[in-house]
């Protein structure tokens, strides 16, 4: 799962996160568009549990999942400060957690301006995989995030059908990219869907498919000016980092 820092100058980004790897939080500096410069694992970040889905807001608040604690806290999403390649102050970020056994909140992006929290509620009761998974909206109120009330109707749309999971914003709000698993069967295939909305204060709209975005793909990030898309993609058994660039008027 890659994420492009807003500055555009680091892609964080896990290893893959299938038993037995120990799934762990990497990043890389940006020599251009296409390259970046591998610099090794964030330090200050890594267990022997699972470390991934890296996000950053614009103070370089690190927020990122991990289950080093699940079974005591039902809690598995964490922040902290990155800087120069390590994170200090390591917290697990309070009030998201629906804490319910088997409930996991295994995605997350927080915004920008570090406001908003866009988490994933995954149903893991009954099933190493989830039985299902949907967007949820939280806000900020000083050093706690609270569930946005009004969450359930600003992303009725997105959530309407699948499996729905790692959120991706654009700087101004108006546009949520995620991924979507229309039918829960053991052949279905990922694909990544854009919704927007004229304003904050309403609800996204209906969500169409990015068509260039093709095959296996998951794990949508955008950078700063909203003109390429990075994503990760199977092929082959392995998970290669792609981008597609929006097409101008």
């Amino acid at each position: 799962e890659p994420f492009l820092t807003k500055d555009g100058r680091f892609l964080l980004f896990n290893n893959r996160n299938d038993p037995p790897e120990n799934t762990n939080l990497y990043y890389a500096e940006r020599v251009d568009d296409l390259h970046f410069d591998y610099k090794g694992e964030i330090k200050g970040v890594n267990t022997p549990a699972l470390e991934g889905v890296p996000s950053m807001d614009k103070e370089g608040n690190l927020y990122f999942v991990s289950t080093r604690d699940y079974e005591h806290s039902l809690s598995t999403l964490y922040r902290g400060h990155f800087g120069n390649g390590s994170v200090s102050e390591v917290e697990i970020v309070p009030g998201v957690s629906r804490r319910q056994m088997g409930i996991v909140n295994f995605d997350a992006e927080i915004s920008g301006d570090g406001n908003t929290l866009f988490l994933v509620d995954g149903d893991f009761s009954s099933d190493p995989k989830p039985k299902t998974a949907s967007i949820v909206m939280a806000l900020r109120h000083g050093s706690v995030f609270r569930r946005d009330p009004q969450s359930d109707i600003l992303l009725k749309n997105v959530n309407a059908s699948g499996l729905v999971y790692a959120p991706a914003t654009s700087t101004d709000g108006l546009e949520l990219f995620f991924t979507r698993v229309a039918k829960i069967t053991a052949t279905a295939q990922p694909a990544i869907y854009r919704a927007g909305r004229p304003r904050i204060s309403e609800p996204f709209g209906v969500p169409e498919r990015v068509t260039g975005a093709a095959g296996f793909v998951e794990g949508p990030t955008l950078s700063n000016d909203g003109r390429r898309l990075y994503y990760h993609k199977k092929e082959k058994g392995h998970f290669c980092i792609y981008v597609v660039t929006r097409k101008t008027k």
